[in-house]
């Protein structure tokens, strides 16, 4: 399996896996998510792919991307209670459904973290949603363990 960073020829692929996750937060958390919406348009797709800052990892074999993982390189610098640090922060992983239990995303995941050691990141962070339990056990299956929490009370 190949990882390597996501460009136009993309696109489509990306864009089917984008549906994918907005379908299951859509359907856990009908109240935030619209139907049949994506996070990003394509134009803000080129954009993303083409900026070191958010670099986008795609899961190839012969020929196919199997999973994504969108990224955003953040830093915190001069803060007066906080440690200079840099941190990759996993936006969003996804695998084709079709390739799930092929260590996928394990192998995105291992790559991210490679990848966030080599440019001297501090931790690599990400968010998951309650409504998706199966991410959250994939995620601590990776050895992440929770770092805040965000509550809510809906109204």
């Amino acid at each position: 399996m190949l990882i390597r960073r996501a460009d136009a020829k993309d696109l489509q692929v990306i864009n089917k896996l984008l549906y994918e996750v907005e379908d299951i937060h859509r359907v856990g958390r009908p109240d935030l998510f619209r139907v049949g919406a994506k996070k990003y348009t394509d134009y803000r797709l080129l954009e993303i792919f083409k900026d070191d800052s958010t670099p986008v990892f795609v899961a190839e074999e012969e020929g196919r991307v199997l999973g994504y993982a969108f990224c955003q390189i953040q830093e915190v610098k001069n803060e007066p209670s906080q440690i200079d640090r840099k941190t990759l922060y996993l936006d969003d992983l996804c695998v084709d459904e079709s390739a799930r239990g092929k260590h996928v995303g394990t192998t995105l995941f291992s790559t991210l973290v490679d990848y966030a050691r080599s440019i001297g990141c501090h931790n690599l962070t990400l968010h998951v949603w309650e409504c998706n339990p199966s991410a959250r056990k994939f995620y601590e299956s990776m050895g992440m363990k929770p770092m805040s929490t965000t509550m809510e009370t809906v109204l």
